[in-house]
């Protein structure tokens, strides 16, 4: 276990340092400038020059690079050209919001695929089975950015159910989470199906029915536990791409999260915000995928998690 731990661990660091890499040159060579976005065209080339120092972007872009990474070994983020704030105070302002959307849109996505990945398998072949499929279909089709004005239109505009954007309670949270959970159940349904067609057909199943057990406990317990192992490894990986596809459902409702922060710093060419925002994306994906490996162990006592790590 302790083996397993270090070199995931320092698997992990590599990936974050390569994204942090990544994305600090990547902002820095995209068209653009942001002094000219905080100053306007209309300000004098003195003023330019003056906030351009006091920004530090005068300097080589190797310096720049060398003070941010030592920014980030002092877990110094840096200060946000736009907010004029440090940028850890913005995101712990902004975290809390995409936790509360990642986590309904979890608890919406397993109410969701469970029952109907399950009721698929028993029913394989069926009207059910049919229909699961093709809600599957269509979710894993349908785009964030077309649900998302969809359901506003139809559960905002028309029925008055919930607000239309923002943050203004609980009932704001559910069509973005709906928007976030609808591909993703779309997914895990057909992972879950499939998983439970394999499970049902397997010796100890049977041996359960042959003992007599309540059918609701050989599905569920003998039958549910032994399909998870590949459901909860897409679900790691869907939940790491989750932080990443909020960033886009996020500025359709206007969710106060890191998505939303994201896409304003990228207007305003503000430097710092865009790389400490997407360095805590990536570096939540690497962690949940983390986390996944690890519940590995718990599912399927099995697995060794030190073996072939």
């Amino acid at each position: 276990m302790g083996t397993f731990l270090v070199q995931r661990l320092l698997g992990a660091l590599i990936v974050v340092a390569g994204v942090a890499t990544l994305v600090f040159l990547l902002i820095h060579l995209v068209p653009g400038d942001p002094v000219e976005v905080m100053l306007g065209e209309s300000a004098s080339v003195a003023d330019r020059e003056a906030l351009r120092v006091a920004l530090g972007l005068d300097q080589p872009l190797g310096v720049q690079y060398i003070n941010y990474l030592q920014g980030l070994l002092q877990l110094d983020l840096g200060t946000s050209f736009h907010f004029r704030r440090p940028v850890t105070e913005l995101l712990l302002e902004r975290l809390p919001a995409t936790l509360v959307l990642a986590a309904v849109t979890l608890v919406i996505t397993l109410l969701i695929s469970l029952p109907l990945g399950i009721l698929a398998a028993v029913r394989k072949d069926t009207a059910v089975d049919t229909g699961a499929m093709t809600f599957s279909l269509l979710g894993v089709s349908i785009p964030n950015f077309w649900l998302g004005p969809l359901l506003i239109l139809v559960f905002s505009l028309w029925l008055g159910w919930f607000p239309v954007s923002g943050s203004e309670g609980f009932g704001s949270v559910i069509l973005p989470a709906v928007t976030l959970a609808t591909g993703l159940a779309a997914i895990l349904s057909r992972m879950v199906r499939s998983s439970m067609l394999e499970v049902l057909g397997e010796d100890y199943m049977r041996t359960a029915r042959a003992k007599g057990l309540p059918p609701t406990t050989i599905l569920l317990h003998h039958g549910l536990r032994n399909a998870l192992l590949p459901v909860i490894t897409l679900l790691g990986l869907q939940l790491g791409a989750l932080l990443a596809g909020a960033v886009i459902t996020e500025t359709v409702f206007s969710w106060p999260g890191i998505g939303l922060l994201t896409i304003e710093a990228i207007q305003s060419r503000d430097y710092p915000v865009v790389q400490a925002c997407v360095l805590l994306i990536s570096t939540g994906y690497v962690f949940i995928n983390l986390l996944t490996d690890i519940a590995y162990a718990g599912i399927d006592p099995r697995i060794r998690l030190g073996e072939g790590g």
